[in-house]
């Protein structure tokens, strides 16, 4: 699979395994997207809809199939209070500092590692612009950075504006991860700001917020002459726009054949028909 390089000059897989609502099943899903061909897996410590513990079970298990942790991107996350339930990973009561160092450590623990590839801010904690807590919080991923013990950093669920703030950080993300809606012109202007400041943009829900789209004649047109299917062409889509998906299918034949987008080539005019399908 082609890597992506950051800005920092790390390498990430094109193509990533999500884990969120795997539940009791995420330790086999893991193993089997791995076994299929994945090598970057995001995870998050938030027992709702995470269970990041199960996601070290696998890997343990695929340890013991000669596949090291070495040869596979791990991403996690920060999500603070607000997006917890009663089973936060750290003190709720400790200043935010204190609870990204505390989630970060549960996190590799979790994981069965002593660092990670990639460490994300699960989202803002101001519905608009970045507040004080943010700003406390982006410091304390920040020194993770600094200190080796993460091989890049990130944020998710991320405005425009938001994003521009957060570039003027001492150490700006290196990956924007949001839910990408083709009604916003797939998120184009975060894309638009991410592609200005050479950092990465990870895009989910590309099929299951766009259903619409997957429907749509056009599209099923294209999939029909590359003789691939509708997701396919989403995912070679999102690829060559530069974006990198990721996919949370549960089935290994599903696992294989997003995999293989890659192979595929949309022309000029695909890509226009389909990045402003809604607009």
């Amino acid at each position: 699979m082609i890597a992506l390089t950051t800005y920092n000059n790390v390498q990430i897989p094109s193509f990533m395994y999500g884990t969120a609502w795997k539940e009791g099943a995420t330790t086999k899903l893991v193993e089997l997207a791995v076994e299929n061909g994945f090598t970057a897996i995001d995870t998050a410590n938030q027992l709702i809809h995470y269970q990041e513990a199960l996601v070290g079970d696998a890997l343990l298990n695929l340890a013991k199939k000669g596949i090291a942790r070495e040869s596979l991107f791990l991403q996690t996350k920060f999500t603070s209070v607000d997006g917890q339930d009663h089973r936060t990973p750290y003190d709720a009561k400790a200043n935010l500092t204190t609870q990204v160092k505390q989630s970060f450590e549960s996190s590799l623990a979790h994981l069965h590692t002593d660092y990670l590839d990639s460490y994300v801010l699960h989202g803002p904690y101001s519905r608009n612009g970045l507040g004080a807590k943010d700003w406390e919080v982006w410091a304390a991923i920040e020194e993770h950075y600094r200190a080796g013990k993460t091989r890049m950093i990130g944020v998710s669920n991320v405005t425009a504006d938001q994003l521009t703030e957060l570039c003027t950080a001492s150490v700006k993300p290196m990956v924007v991860q949001n839910r990408c809606y083709a009604v916003s012109g797939w998120d184009a202007q975060v894309r638009k700001i991410c592609q200005t400041e050479n950092i990465i943009y990870q895009g989910f829900s590309l099929l299951t917020a766009n259903t619409q789209v997957l429907t749509s004649n056009e599209v099923r047109t294209i999939a029909t002459r590359l003789n691939a299917g509708v997701a396919q062409v989403i995912f070679r889509f999102a690829m060559q726009i530069g974006m990198l998906p990721l996919t949370g299918t549960t089935k290994a034949q599903h696992m294989k054949h997003d995999l293989e987008a890659a192979k595929l080539t949309l022309s000029n005019a695909d890509m226009h028909l389909i990045e402003t399908i809604l607009l």
